[in-house]
């Protein structure tokens, strides 16, 4: 299949868990109406972002992967014939928790699932806390409709996860996300800190011929003093926009996009093929601190 629609699901979330997955489906069906073939949701899109500050209680919100939200997805992947891509708060045993994207195929099958594999620590994103690093190693999925390579908010800023999900075959990269603005920062600060964010996914897509697709939330959390600045793009194999969200409206859209563009693009543009893969070894090390 040459052509693929991908649906993207950006949108603001409440303390609620049934708000929340009932807002889900309600804009999983708008996307599916449109045409959707792929729908992305947010990162941790059941719940607020809950990482803003470091709270035991927060531990409760954690579930089993596959588990209640995978079954209702599942249900609601089977009905529409869509794939969904579900980011969750994963416990995967007591006092051992991830965060983690399942990936629903068009028949209802769970198909697996990816673990975060970068932690930030940050003010307002204290996810150290609460994750424990992914140990399944960068995954692809092969859905009814596209190999699909999956990684998560953090994992967006470091190229390396996004080559190795390249090679393994991905042909589209997706990125369920949550970040946002401190409300205190200068407007200056804030643009700038959104374009990094979007020039590094650009990158990826530019790096490795394949498009990207990322899915913010929007919305103010912890107080007012966290604004999610949505800005949820999909980008062709070229780095192109194909589309842009706004920065602070719930929006459900959907983009076509043609996965021959990748083999035009690296055959072009040959990064594959004129890569050094005997001269990358010091790439494992922590810093290179003797030539």
């Amino acid at each position: 299949m040459s052509h693929v629609k991908v649906g993207l699901v950006q949108m603001s979330c409440e303390k609620d868990y049934k708000v929340n997955i009932d807002k889900a489906l309600k804009e999983i069906r708008v996307a599916a109406q449109k045409g959707a073939q792929i729908i992305c949701l947010q990162e941790l899109f059941t719940s607020l972002y809950f990482c803003d500050v470091e709270d035991y209680d927060n531990f409760s919100l954690a579930e089993s992967v596959p588990g209640k939200s995978t079954d209702i997805l599942s249900i609601a992947a089977k009905e529409l014939n869509v794939v969904l891509i579900a980011s969750l708060f994963e416990k995967r045993a007591e006092g051992l928790y991830h965060n983690t994207t399942a990936v629903i195929d068009a028949d209802g099958t769970y198909l697996g699932k990816y673990r975060k594999m970068h932690i930030p620590d940050d003010p307002a994103f204290y996810e150290k806390f609460y994750f424990t690093p992914g140990d399944l190693g960068y995954k692809v999925f092969q859905t009814k409709f596209a190999k699909i390579g999956v990684l998560i908010c953090w994992d967006q800023w470091y190229p390396e996860a996004s080559r190795i999900t390249a090679l393994m075959g991905a042909e589209l990269l997706f990125y369920p996300t949550a970040i946002g603005w401190d409300t205190n920062q200068d407007e200056e600060t804030n643009q700038d800190q959104y374009n990094a964010w979007q020039t590094i996914q650009r990158s990826h897509a530019v790096a490795n011929g394949v498009p990207v697709i990322s899915v913010n939330r929007v919305g103010f959390e912890q107080n007012g003093a966290m604004k999610f600045w949505g800005g949820s793009f999909v980008a062709n194999a070229q780095g192109k926009l194909k589309y842009l969200a706004s920065h602070d409206k719930e929006e459900t859209e959907v983009v076509e996009l043609d996965l021959k563009e990748s083999n035009f693009f690296r055959m072009h543009w040959p990064f594959l093929r004129d890569r050094r893969i005997d001269s990358y070894q010091p790439i494992t090390k922590r810093f290179i601190d003797e030539l």
